[in-house]
């Protein structure tokens, strides 16, 4: 599975050899030429710029239109409007491949999420971890040419096409950072858990419009051969239920034959919440968007600084609440 090649520290060069990318030489010097832009990069930095090649913006380009083509009938309704939108200001275009420093600053706007380019070196806890803080690792090299309908690896054309205008949803970003802050401190097994259920949802979840299946799973938006699969009867779709999904196996080297469907974002969010409360961890957590940082609940001050943000914020509903209620 190419999002654990990414967070659980196998290297590329343990793919199999017959990976169109692996076997070409000029490719792999590309990729190490890219991954050294993330090693160098320093928190607080711009994300610097790569210059695509003009076979990169092809394989983009490829990619963009035949998904584009899809979306309409296979996308979830959130994915399709943030899509719009990163076209109309978001640098959107067939043409090139964005780039993520205005990709990151656009998603600030939106969501507080923002992007941090990562050479492919993670742990499953570092990469779910970095959620909790509204950061995604994000990936800046190009899939090869010679197999641009899926990738054995998270790429750009993944990160960009799938992930981003998921995260530049509210609630869906509100998910996925609940989902980083679950697995502060919890066990390696739990962490396991979480990764799979990162899987099923996150990378490859089906959602329910109007008692249709939709994708919201950045894996199968990417890959228009794998968009057009999770609709197919090809695929058994099972009621998303995490304590059963968590504990599913999967594929990582091909099409997903098992996939899972929420019946809504908030259905989902209620159902990961009751999960995570049977979760044994020695604390608890919240995050402070004020500071960007996570606070540790293991004593009473904590719990009242909390309090006083919850009650504000109820005080603020209030006030609202009656003044639309007023009379006229």
């Amino acid at each position: 599975m190419w999002f654990i090649r990414r967070i659980l520290k196998v290297s590329w060069k343990d793919k199999n050899t017959n990976d169109e990318g692996f076997a070409d030489k000029s490719y792999r010097v590309r990729r190490k030429e890219i991954a050294d832009i993330a090693f160098e990069y320093k928190h607080g930095q711009s994300i610097p710029r790569v210059q695509y090649t003009d076979e990169e913006n092809a394989t983009w380009q490829h990619v963009y239109v035949r998904l584009k083509e899809l979306f309409p009938t296979h996308a979830c309704k959130e994915h399709i409007r943030v899509f719009a939108t990163l076209e109309e200001e978001g640098g959107f275009t067939e043409h090139q491949i964005p780039q993520l420093e205005d990709v990151s600053n656009f998603l600030k706007r939106k969501t507080g999420f923002q992007l941090r380019p990562v050479a492919g070196l993670l742990s499953a806890r570092d990469f779910l971890a970095s959620l909790a803080f509204r950061t995604f690792q994000c990936t800046q090299y190009v899939r090869h040419g010679a197999k641009p309908d899926h990738s054995p690896e998270p790429d750009c054309i993944h990160e960009l096409l799938g992930h981003v205008p998921m995260l530049a949803d509210p609630k869906f970003a509100q998910f996925a950072q609940e989902l980083g802050l679950a697995t502060l401190g919890v066990s390696d097994e739990d962490i396991e858990k979480f990764a799979t259920l990162f899987w099923f949802t996150v990378e490859f979840g089906l959602c329910k419009e109007n008692g249709q299946l939709k994708a919201y799973g950045a894996g199968s938006l990417s890959s228009y051969g794998e968009l057009a699969n999770c609709l197919s009867d090809n695929v058994t779709v099972k009621p998303f239920d995490p304590p059963t999904t968590a504990v599913q196996e999967y594929k990582d080297d091909d099409l997903q034959p098992i996939l899972f469907v929420v019946e809504s974002f908030d259905d989902m969010m209620t159902k990961m919440r009751q999960y995570v409360a049977t979760i044994e961890r020695s604390y608890d957590v919240s995050y402070d968007p004020y500071t960007q940082s996570v606070n540790i609940l293991d004593h009473n001050a904590a719990l009242e600084g909390v309090s006083r943000g919850l009650q504000n914020d109820v005080d603020t509903l209030i006030h609202v609440m009656n003044r639309f209620n007023k009379p006229v």
